[in-house]
């Protein structure tokens, strides 16, 4: 228990030192008032001298790049809040979102020195029985971990991916912090309450859990490649087992060329049209067929291969999609495309979470204004970024919230559009979709689809009621032995709850401080002894911790801006 406190303890001061450079860097890059609406300029010491000038010169800069350089500076953690706020698309203005996907590039690279230690640590024994050689020189440096080239002692040529030290620690502090900026931010901040800054923070965490754990990533890939294997446009890079760990990842060499640097002057053995249907074939297979999805399928998650085939790199963010919610999908898609704003606020409905419950009526006829802005003209306009970006706006205004996987599979089909669209804009990306939404509907309507739902109805329905009676008599005994209460919670009076609390504080505070000049005032009318120059030491001090009292409050209300 005792270490667990120690522990508890070293873990708040490290938070409190990391909040202090987080808060300097941010204020740093001129978003001080954001620090100050959040009440947290009370943690940050104000630097002078040359930081000061530096201030001066990066207050020149746009808003979106300096938020994207203090992302950077701030390292692993909010370099991935960033790219998630860039795909959030609906949070921030476009400039913002420019920047923030910036993020994706390369990041400084470490020493071998440091990345052979931590695999020695992993491994525990020598690398030489494992590879037979590791170049030093890194392919790649990620947010999280930094590549290698290598070549196993069977020849096999591979690529080793190795966490950065000290990485999951960083990670811990740094999420601790966002969730204590997001109650801030959900508290003082009322505009954004709607955006609920906490579930994104809850978002990022599960994002980096996946990031950080090598072993569930391999799982990936091994579900990745078994569900397409036969498939003849992809190809799945193995994972070699015996050569990784939790922090270090093995797999096969990947050789070509990078949709994010494919241009004219490199060859490719498939035409830009034949590149986009394989591409838009592979992403609706993930998300109709098997309900196992990439996540982040950007330019450069991928590949082409010398033979025309396609293969994701990373595997960190995956996504899942049951067979309830790929028939929601469809039903939603099908209800959109056939201009039916009813059906369609049935579908929303079913998927979202909400915080209260929303005016149907309203929300059918927002559905319908939406339908009419996207389809209304046909296909051709059809843009499917700005079409998630709007419904998100639209539920988020009437208290929906659709489910994380179901959200990062709308992001993950918004990415694979734009995708098709770099490589070849007259590319009909719907008419090759819609196979999969119909197959998908056909499916449905199929005997033993229907008898299976017909068994699930069945089987919950008796299942509640089989717990129906003893829930009956669990709230009847709460009532009778007065454990049930109601509970009323006010909301919008924190603004006036605090503003009461700072001035009681500084009433108490003024009372203390006129105590002590009394005080000392009798004392020193008095000549009480011990004295120094005949004056009462006693009410000497007592003065001085007046003054010094004095001057606090004043601090403290010049800090608040209020007199």
């Amino acid at each position: 228990m005792l270490i667990q406190r120690l522990r508890q303890i070293g873990r708040t001061k490290r938070s409190v030192q990391r909040l202090r450079v987080i808060l300097g860097v941010f204020i740093n890059y001129g978003y001080a008032d954001v620090a100050r609406r959040l009440h947290l300029l009370r943690f940050f010491e104000w630097p002078w001298g040359q930081r000061r000038r530096e201030r001066e010169s990066l207050a020149a800069l746009p808003p979106s790049e300096r938020l994207r350089r203090a992302f950077e500076e701030l390292g692993p953690t909010f370099i991935k809040l960033g790219q998630l706020l860039a795909s959030e698309t609906h949070l921030l203005p476009v400039e913002f979102i420019e920047q923030l996907s910036l993020l994706r590039e390369d990041v400084k690279t470490i020493p071998y020195s440091e990345i052979r230690k931590v695999m020695e640590q992993e491994f525990k024994w020598p690398l030489e029985g494992i590879f037979s050689s590791i170049n030093p020189e890194p392919l790649a440096a990620a947010s999280v971990a930094q590549v290698h080239r290598a070549k196993l002692r069977d020849g096999t040529d591979v690529v080793v991916k190795v966490q950065r030290p000290g990485i999951r620690e960083a990670v811990e502090t740094d999420l601790e912090i966002l969730h204590y900026l997001a109650d801030l931010i959900e508290r003082y901040v009322p505009e954004w309450r709607s955006h609920r800054p906490s579930a994104l923070v809850g978002e990022l965490g599960r994002t980096l859990k996946q990031e950080l754990d090598f072993n569930l990533r391999a799982s990936h890939v091994e579900r990745f490649a078994q569900q397409f294997a036969g498939e003849k446009t992809l190809f799945v890079p193995r994972i070699h087992r015996h050569a990784m760990t939790g922090r270090v990842e093995t797999m096969d060499f990947v050789a070509g060329v990078r949709l994010a640097e494919l241009d004219e002057d490199i060859p490719i053995p498939v035409s830009a049209d034949e590149l986009c249907h394989r591409l838009v074939d592979l992403t609706m297979k993930q998300v109709f067929t098997h309900g196992f999805f990439h996540g982040d399928p950007h330019p450069g998650n991928l590949r082409v291969l010398a033979d025309g085939r396609l293969c994701y790199l990373d595997y960190g963010m995956m996504g899942f999609l049951d067979h309830r919610g790929r028939a929601a999908l469809g039903d939603l898609v099908y209800a959109l495309a056939n201009q039916d704003e009813v059906a369609a606020s049935h579908v929303l409905l079913r998927l979202a979470a909400s915080d209260h419950e929303p005016s149907r009526e309203q929300l059918e006829a927002d559905l319908a204004g939406f339908i009419h802005r996207h389809f209304g003209g046909g296909n051709a306009r059809l843009e499917f970024n700005r079409v998630l970006r709007d419904l998100v706006e639209l539920m988020r205004n009437h208290g929906l919230h659709l489910p994380g996987g179901f959200l990062l599979m709308l992001k993950s089909l918004g990415q694979a559009e734009s995708l098709v669209r770099e490589l070849n804009p007259r590319h009909d990306l719907i008419q090759q979709a819609t196979p999969y939404v119909r197959e998908l509907r056909m499916e449905r309507m199929q005997p033993r689809e229907i008898i299976d739902g017909i068994y699930e109805f069945g089987r919950e329905a008796t299942e509640l009621a089989r717990e129906l009676p003893v829930e009956l008599r669990r709230m009847l005994d709460q009532l009778k032995n007065g454990r049930a209460r109601l509970v009323f919670r006010h909301q919008g009076l924190e603004p006036l709850v605090e503003a009461g609390d700072r001035i009681s504080n500084r009433l108490s505070f003024a009372v203390v401080l006129a105590a002590l000049v009394i005080g000392s005032s009798v004392i020193v009318h008095a000549g009480i002894p011990p004295k120094w120059h005949d004056i009462p030491l006693i009410g000497l001090a007592g003065f001085l911790v007046a003054g010094v009292m004095a001057f606090w409050l004043l601090i403290s209300i010049l800090r608040h801006g209020r007199m």
